[in-house]
């Protein structure tokens, strides 16, 4: 009886099984130490030129003092914030922020799937490859070139975009100096540079798909749209919805550097974004608890807007950063 008593305990499943502890942070650690290791100096870098700066935050809820450094001054709370809501530029600088950031989305955002979307359908390699070079090109142009190439080609007396426009019949247009166009311009450049670049992640993408799926396709006698819109497009539906969250992200956030550059006393009414006030109102003005107020707001508005997004592309996509 015993016999059969230990060997029934011997047989019995439940016995064996075992239950696994769930990986502690140390002992993921040091398994995957050598990991860690080659990212290690990219986690230093990011420490010291992301986070050891966010201290400097408190200066915006403090009237920031020269002699008691980034600690002193005496605390205002949210005055700045207040005030700068409260300003009159308020207004004309979030119209012309998010106006700006908007009209680049929508235009910018497709062009470079599209161009992926293009790029694929090349057969000839070599060729494929001449164009793939010629339109990341733009990318490596310096803003300051860039700009200088806008004077020089949109000038109504020297450039050759000027004397096409005044053949035109439209005497004297300054593309430049118009609160008009100033917005057109500043988007179409923006594209044009970036266009190829931001096209080569869509491309990874669509490197993956299985080529199955086109056999299968030109099988059942789908053409060259039928195989975009049914084959290429899913596939890199999971890339565009991350690209627009975090594109969406950065929607009050536009290019400091070209929008300064590009501004004249004539398309200032349309070109003062919030990243220019800033410098304007930090580095020339030496108001820096009102600029680093205005910049914080600016954060957590971007903030507040990727939260959003992600809810919602998780909410009906099922796709997230998080």
């Amino acid at each position: 009886m015993g016999l059969v008593n230990s060997q029934t305990k011997q047989s019995d499943p439940i016995a064996n099984i075992t239950i696994e502890k769930k990986p502690t942070v140390f002992n993921t650690f040091k398994r995957d130490y050598q990991l860690w290791l080659m990212i290690l100096p990219a986690i230093i870098v990011v420490i010291i030129f992301n986070y050891i700066p966010m201290y400097g935050v408190q200066l915006a809820f403090r009237e920031y003092d020269f002699t008691k450094g980034l600690t002193g001054g005496e605390w205002v709370g949210l005055q700045y914030f207040k005030q700068f809501i409260e300003s009159h530029m308020f207004s004309d600088l979030m119209r012309n922020t998010i106006f700006i950031s908007l009209a680049t989305i929508i235009l910018g955002f497709p062009a470079p799937i599209i161009l992926a979307l293009l790029i694929n359908q090349i057969k000839w390699k070599r060729g494929k490859r001449i164009l793939q070079t010629t339109v990341y090109l733009p990318h490596f142009i310096s803003i300051v070139v860039l700009v200088g190439l806008l004077n020089v080609l949109l000038s109504p007396n020297t450039g050759i975009i000027g004397h096409l426009i005044n053949a035109l019949g439209f005497k004297d247009v300054n593309l430049l100096a118009s609160t008009n166009t100033f917005v057109p311009v500043y988007v179409l450049s923006d594209i044009w540079q970036h266009v190829g670049w931001n096209s080569i992640i869509y491309l990874a993408a669509l490197s993956s798909v299985d080529p199955q799926l086109y056999d299968s396709a030109k099988i059942d006698g789908a053409n060259r749209w039928q195989i975009i819109r049914n084959v290429e497009i899913p596939a890199i539906i999971p890339t565009i919805i991350i690209l627009l969250i975090l594109n969406m992200g950065t929607i009050i956030s536009t290019g400091f550097e070209k929008i300064f550059l590009m501004q004249n006393p004539l398309n200032l009414p349309v070109s003062e974004v919030i990243e220019t006030y800033v410098y304007k109102i930090g580095i020339i003005s030496n108001q820096f608890s009102y600029a680093a107020a205005i910049g914080l707001f600016n954060t957590l508005i971007n903030f507040a807007l990727l939260l959003t997004m992600n809810y919602i592309a998780k909410r009906f996509s099922n796709i997230s950063l998080w």
